[in-house]
């Protein structure tokens, strides 16, 4: 897994950027598109499959990151007579643009996944697709999935449909500017009932015994003329908006299972030594956590906000590896087939645009409730997924956990020799002198050696910055 989102604001350092270039060639990250996924791509552009269901009636908005050009889902809110809600959530009809077998497609299952770097992303879908006539862009009719979820007075999903629709957002929000408006009373209700909704599903994930992980985006911030690190919480509207995305994943789960042919997002249950591990960690971080609790209760219990505790959130991310795809047909549902984290049956249905297995499961969402058999070209797909979407995983898993050691390493690279205060965060059982520290200022999290007795667990050390160099993407501490 991923150590932590990392993201650069403003235009970093030239060595910064050198270092990064020389990660994408290291790891064969694919660059431009070919010509002919480019021509492919300009045709579907002009002349999409286009839906008869017309929802363009419906005031949809969006919510995501201000730079985010790359627009899945849009969704819009309402209370029902009964009491409940009816979640409308429109996600990108991929499908309408991607013919099967054609070189677009194919040049998909090379990519597999949206690949994020400090400095840019590399795309799945060329981007006349990915952020224009397939992103859900506000004011421009677009062909969706439409989902259209009704839940109860206590947020418990009652009734499910999917299909192809028209579709216009109305609307491109931020997490900022949604937590803004609901917080002084200016939201409009499709909005405000973000909040509303958002609650009553984490409430059931409580009740369920789900977890969400609100770790914190590490950011390269510009301060006295010079870059450092430091964490930027995630918001209540972060959560919420997560929530709906989650409630149409466990729906699309459902619709796969009842049809007998699907693919699910699985997690194994963190095994005993992974747990240990993490109390190790807590313990060195300060973080309160009873004999008798379960790590999913502490976990909710985080702050984001507290240095210590936003370390903890990036240590609790050790406990979600393992996760993968299980595809089944025929009606053989895989046992066990829950997400360990989400407590329930789950698939990833709800970004088509930046992860390729979302495009097939939501075509398989579609034919489940048209009551058709799935389409030739999705039955003939489903084997190989599972093993394209970990090898997608793991490149994206390097590039973040590389490209932090970089970010790290060129941020630190002229305070060699200096001292820090630190929490030794983890030892090593077979090395004692060799473990993990974690720095509040700047918010780094690195490797330490050096020293010639065992390192103080959970307790404040001071340290030595021995190494920082972006070209190996080192950072090494020592024992003051």
């Amino acid at each position: 897994m991923p150590r932590r989102h990392i993201h650069v604001t403003g235009a970093a350092e030239a060595p910064l950027r050198a270092a990064l270039r020389a990660l994408r060639t290291e790891l064969g990250i694919p660059g431009s598109f070919p010509p002919a996924v480019l021509a492919d791509a300009e045709a579907a552009a002009k002349a999409p499959r286009l839906p008869a269901h017309d929802a363009t009636d419906l005031p949809f908005f969006t919510v995501d990151p201000p730079s985010s050009t790359d627009l899945d889902q849009a969704v819009h809110l309402a209370r029902r007579a009964d009491g409940g809600y009816r979640v409308h959530y429109a996600i990108a009809d991929v499908a309408a643009f991607v013919a099967p077998g054609s070189a677009l497609d194919a040049e998909a299952h090379r990519r597999v996944l949206t690949l994020y770097f400090p400095d840019g992303k590399v795309p799945l879908h060329p981007t006349v697709l990915s952020e224009g006539v397939a992103s859900l862009l506000p004011g421009e009719p677009r062909p969706a999935l439409l989902w259209r979820i009704d839940l109860d007075a206590e947020g418990r999903r009652v009734a499910t449909d999917v299909r192809r629709a028209l579709v216009r957002s109305r609307a491109r929000l931020d997490y900022a500017e949604v937590q803004r408006r609901i917080d002084n009373g200016t939201a409009e209700e499709p909005v405000a009932l973000l909040r509303d909704i958002g609650r009553l599903r984490e409430a059931l994930e409580v009740e369920r015994g789900g977890i969400s992980l609100n770790v914190p985006e590490q950011e390269i911030v510009e301060r006295d003329h010079t870059y450092t690190l430091a964490y930027r919480a995630p918001l209540p509207a972060d959560g919420w908006n997560a929530q709906i995305s989650l409630l149409t994943g466990m729906a699309a789960a459902d619709l796969m299972t009842a049809a007998g042919t699907g693919i699910l997002r699985t997690l194994p249950t963190a095994p005993d030594g992974a747990v240990a591990r993490l109390r190790r960690s807590a313990r060195a971080l300060g973080v309160d956590w009873p004999h008798h609790v379960p790590y999913a209760e502490v976990v909710r219990a985080a702050d984001p906000t507290d240095p210590r505790q936003a370390a903890f959130l990036q240590e609790c991310t050790t406990l979600l590896r393992g996760a993968g795809y299980t595809v089944f047909t025929d009606g053989r549902v895989p046992t066990p087939a829950v997400h360990a984290a989400v407590a329930d049956e789950y698939t990833h249905c709800t970004a088509p645009l930046r992860r390729l297995v979302d495009r097939y499961a939501g075509e398989l969402c579609v034919a489940a409730v048209a009551g058709d058999e799935p389409p030739a070209w999705v039955r003939a797909a489903l084997p190989a997924l599972p093993g394209e979407m970990a090898t997608g995983a793991r490149r994206a898993n390097t590039v973040e956990r590389e490209s932090v050691d970089i970010v790290e390493a060129a941020l630190l690279r002229e305070r060699v020799g200096e001292i820090f205060d630190a929490y030794v965060i983890d030892v090593k059982e077979r090395e004692p002198a060799v473990g993990t520290v974690h720095l509040d200022d700047p918010a780094v999290v690195a490797r330490i050696e050096g020293g010639t007795s065992s390192l103080p667990l959970g307790e404040w050390l001071r340290v030595r910055l021995a190494e920082a160099d972006p070209g190996t993407a080192k950072v090494l501490f020592a024992p003051a």
